[in-house]
């Protein structure tokens, strides 16, 4: 019997893997904290000049040469895992390993970010559609801090940053585009982890 790949892996000759940005489509929500994988995804393909496009519900960008889309679902956060029907048709990817699943979370300190090749949700409802529709929690994610609520959850992740956290955000984003960066290229997960899990921000140390 042979092993399942591990994650961040390259993909098969016939297969893709999908980079997945969690976050709510409208300019009412750009900027927010539950935003933050749509803005790392944006950052990364800026920094190669892809284009997104419509598929289904949802924006793609291709990079070809590497095998690997990155999809933002905009059926708002609730529903992310619907997105992935339409892009696995059109991608074929070999199932919850080939993804790379980026996503705000409340619950570590801003600027930290934290990679895991499976677990639980944490509460995280882009998370919980994602493995409803994958039927498997087995799939490779990063966590982006946003730092803990002052008051209600909800309006807590809908909110924008603060003037005062804009420098510490813009290094996280960054830092995290740099990991999604290294798992297109195929770096084993155990060296993603190693290089990129951290508890505190570097700007401003």
């Amino acid at each position: 019997m042979m092993s399942s790949p591990l994650p961040g892996a390259p993909p098969p000759e016939d297969g893709w893997r999908v980079a997945v940005g969690l976050g709510n489509p409208g300019s009412e929500y750009a900027g927010t904290r539950h935003n933050v994988g749509f803005d790392a995804l944006d950052l990364f393909a800026a920094r190669h000049g892809l284009a997104w496009r419509q598929l289904g519900p949802a924006f793609v960008a291709e990079l070809t040469a590497r095998r690997v889309v990155l999809l933002k679902p905009f059926t708002y956060m609730n529903r992310s895992g619907r997105a992935l029907g339409p892009v696995r048709a059109e991608y074929p990817f070999a199932g919850p390993s080939s993804l790379f699943v980026v996503s705000d979370d409340f619950h570590l300190p801003l600027g930290a970010l934290r990679l895991r090749a499976s677990g639980s949700t944490g509460g995280h409802k882009g998370l919980a559609s994602i493995e409803a529709t994958l039927q498997s929690r087995d799939y490779p994610r990063l966590r982006i801090g946003v730092g803990d609520p002052d008051h209600d959850v909800v309006d807590f992740v809908l909110s924008p940053f603060s003037a005062a956290e804009a420098e510490v955000v813009q290094e996280t984003l960054e830092r995290a585009a740099d990991a999604v960066e290294d798992w297109s290229r195929g770096l084993p997960f155990e060296e993603l982890q190693a290089r990129y899990n951290r508890r505190t921000p570097q700007a401003g140390s």
